[in-house]
C-alpha cells in the first residue's frame, strides 16, 4: 500500500516534521507500508493555502491508496484537492480544543471529504461529540528508543550532576496550554535546595531519552492534551510521573507506582511531586506492553483502517 503523510513541514528537526508523525511513518515502513511525505511550508491558513497547487499535482501524480494528514489544517488542505483518495485524518489535543466553530468546520470536512478521524483519546472523541468514522488510536511509543538506562550512565553523558535530584518538565514553558506556571509555583514550595528542574525546550530529538533517564521526575502540568506522548516515553523508561488529569494520562497511569495525577492547585501538584521522588522507578514499560502502545500494535491498527478504506 502506498499512503501520503501530509504534515507541517515547519518543525525544528532536519526533515520539518514532528518527530511523532516521523516515528510513526518509521513503524509503518517497517511493517511493509510505502509512506511518502508532503511537507507544509508556511503557517496559518493563509500559509497553508499556498501549498494547494503542489499538493494537488502531487496527489494527482502519486497514485496513492490512502492519503493521511495530521492535524486539522493539513486535513482541510487535503480537502481542497478534491481528490477522490480516501482521506484520513488525524486530531490532536489542539484541534479539538478549538472554538465550536473550528469543530463544526471539522464535522463538515468529515461529511463531506473525509473518510476517517482518528482522535488520541476517549475524551477527544466524546468532546467531538462524533460516533461515526471516528477511531480512537493513540500514537505509540518506540520501546527501542524510550527504554531504562542506569541514571548515573544518562547523567555522565548529559553532565548532569549526580549529587542532585531533577524533574524533568516535559514540555516547552512557552507554550500557554503546557501551563509551566503550575509546575513552577509547586516547585518553589518544595525544598529546592538539592533539587533542579530541566525543560523539554530546543532539545534534540535523540536527547529526550537520556534527560528521562537521567530524571528522577517527569512532571506534565498541561490545561489540554490529547494522548501525550512524553508521559508513554517516560513509562516506557520506567520514569515516576506527575501530571494533571489530561487527555488519557489517568488511563496510562492507572495503578502504577511512582506515578501521580494532580489537580491545577499548586499545592497538590508540589505534594505528588515530593511523592513521586520518593520512588526509584516505576513500572511503567510494563504498563505500555499490556495496554498494546508499542509503536509496532499502533501501525497494525492503523494498516487495518487503510485496508478497510481501500476495500470500500
Amino acid at each position: 500500500m502506498k499512503i501520503l503523510f501530509i504534515s507541517s513541514g515547519n518543525n525544528t528537526t532536519n526533515t520539518g516534521i514532528s518527530p511523532i508523525i516521523e516515528s510513526q511513518g518509521q513503524s509503518l515502513i517497517k511493517l511493509g507500508i510505502d509512506i511518502q511525505y508532503f511537507t507544509i511550508k508556511g503557517k496559518g491558513a493563509k500559509g497553508y493555502l499556498k501549498n494547494r497547487k503542489r499538493l494537488k499535482h502531487q496527489v494527482k501524480e502519486g497514485s496513492y491508496d490512502i492519503i493521511h494528514a495530521h492535524y486539522s489544517l493539513s486535513g482541510f488542505l487535503a480537502s481542497l484537492t478534491f481528490t477522490k483518495t480516501p482521506i484520513v485524518v488525524s486530531l490532536m489535543g489542539s484541534d479539538i480544543q478549538m472554538n465550536k466553530f473550528w469543530r463544526l468546520i471539522i464535522k463538515i470536512n468529515l461529511k463531506f471529504f473525509w473518510s476517517r478521524i482518528i482522535v488520541k483519546s476517549e475524551k477527544m472523541k466524546n468532546h467531538l461529540a462524533l460516533d461515526k468514522k471516528v477511531d480512537v488510536i493513540p500514537n505509540g511509543v518506540n520501546l527501542d528508543v524510550f527504554y531504562p538506562i542506569e541514571a548515573s550512565v544518562a547523567r555522565n553523558k548529559l553532565n548532569w550532576d549526580h549529587s542532585r535530584k531533577y524533574i524533568l518538565f516535559a514540555a516547552n514553558p512557552n507554550r500557554y496550554e503546557k501551563n509551566f506556571t503550575l509546575f513552577q509555583k509547586a516547585f518553589t514550595t518544595l525544598n529546592t535546595e538539592n533539587i533542579e528542574f530541566k525543560v523539554l525546550q530546543n532539545v534534540n530529538h535523540k536527547d529526550i531519552p537520556l534527560m528521562m533517564n537521567a530524571s528522577d521526575v517527569i512532571a506534565l502540568s498541561s490545561k489540554w492534551e490529547g494522548s501525550p506522548n512524553v508521559i508513554k516515553e517516560a513509562l516506557a523508561c520506567n520514569r515516576p510521573i506527575v501530571s494533571t488529569d489530561v487527555g488519557d494520562v489517568s488511563w496510562l497511569l492507572d495503578s502504577c507506582k511512582g506515578c501521580f495525577i494532580s489537580d491545577s492547585d499548586y499545592s497538590d501538584y508540589a505534594q505528588k511531586l515530593s511523592n513521586a521522588l520518593s520512588f526509584k522507578n516505576s513500572h511503567g514499560r510494563e504498563r505500555i506492553k499490556d495496554l498494546n502502545l508499542d509503536d509496532k500494535d499502533i501501525a497494525k491498527k492503523l494498516i487495518k483502517i487503510y485496508k478497510e478504506l481501500k476495500q470500500e
